[in-house]
């Protein structure tokens, strides 16, 4: 056991200090909790963050290729509104470092965390509509038909119960199992 370490009595979680049973926590202090939701930004957001940059970079660099020369306007157009989102997104999942550094020390965490989290919400709904536009821009030329944006639209009624429809479903669920207890 490392000198930090507590011992703890068998069945009790070490990272939250309860003995794991739901309904059974203490109650988290203000303070604690908007920190706590502060960090969790900071972590979620350094991964969107990677991801939006990584394929924002691959979008920069395609009008750049002999083949983009030659992609008909619709392509063009999907490219241009790619763009566009990945941008947009890009600026939304980067909002709350420059948020947080221009309200450093005012004593209003609390509003930090509330527009950075409407901020990543807003950034992850415009990163999965740069990805399904990149999807469908690289599926339309390899595949020249129906079956392309058949595809990159079941893609991104994928991306849609992953990322959105299911975490509402977990919360009501939780929220009936609150109200039943």
């Amino acid at each position: 056991m490392a000198m930090t370490e507590q011992p703890t009595k068998a069945g009790t979680c070490t990272s939250c200090g309860t003995d794991g049973a739901p309904g059974h926590e203490p109650p988290e202090p203000a303070r604690e909790r908007v920190n706590r939701r502060w960090n969790e930004i900071l972590q979620e957001t350094r991964v969107a963050q990677t991801g939006v940059q990584i394929l924002f970079g691959f979008l920069l660099s395609v009008a750049f290729t002999p083949v983009f020369r030659d992609l008909p306007t619709f392509d063009r157009a999907v490219y241009v509104i790619t763009v566009v989102l990945g941008a947009a997104a890009t600026g939304s999942l980067i909002a709350p470092v420059s948020i947080h550094r221009f309200l450093s020390g005012q004593r209003m965490k609390d509003e930090v965390v509330e527009a950075a989290g409407r901020l990543m919400m807003c950034g992850m709904v415009l990163l999965a509509l740069t990805i399904g536009c990149t999807l469908l821009l690289i599926l339309h030329v390899v595949l020249p038909s129906l079956l392309g944006e058949l595809l990159a639209g079941g893609v991104m009624l994928w991306f849609a119960l992953c990322w959105y429809v299911l975490p509402l479903w977990l919360r009501r669920r939780s929220a009936r199992r609150g109200t039943d207890a």
